[in-house]
């Protein structure tokens, strides 16, 4: 069916498109935050450099702008509720959403989930705000591997990757 190009017609159509679920972490403390995303990927391989596209009106982007790091946890079948948290169920907000998990730093600082199925640990190497988000340009500074698959994110649902 054809339809408008406007917001509810776009946010329908990546709808159908699955998607990685990462859970973005920055700052420190009591300053902590994050936010689940399917928006993050990587720029280059060479060099090492990881695209994340935050909300600009999220509590995460001015941590992120903050601290000048940001953390890529890549999620697994185990971190559903997790990544409910990051996304904003249930209503924590801040350091709360860490709550119920066990985490550790890497080079950077950022907040690195413990069991991730793997983390992206990066310095802020360039910001460009454009509309309602900053792309954010990432220098991978440490990598850490884990175990299992992904979480997948389609049609509003959550679905584990045994990977």
């Amino acid at each position: 069916m054809d339809r408008p190009a406007d917001a509810d017609s776009l946010k329908a159509a990546l709808r159908c498109l699955g998607g990685g679920v990462s859970v973005i972490t920055a700052g420190e403390g009591e300053a902590r935050t994050g936010a689940t995303v399917t928006s993050a990927t990587a720029l280059s391989v060479e060099p090492p450099r990881m695209l994340v596209s935050l909300n600009r009106t999220s509590s995460t982007w001015p941590v992120v702008e903050r601290f000048g790091h940001f953390c890529v946890n890549i999620v697994g079948g185990q971190h559903e509720v997790l990544a409910s948290q990051f996304a904003g169920r249930g209503g924590l907000k801040g350091a709360d959403r860490y709550l119920g998990a066990e985490w550790t730093r890497l080079a950077s600082g950022a907040p690195v989930l413990q069991d991730a199925a793997a983390a992206i640990d990066c310095e802020v190497e360039e910001a460009i705000e454009r509309h309602s988000h900053a792309i954010v340009i990432g220098r991978v500074v440490g990598v850490r591997i884990g175990r299992g698959g992904s979480l997948l994110y389609r049609e509003g649902r959550y679905f584990a990757h045994s990977g």
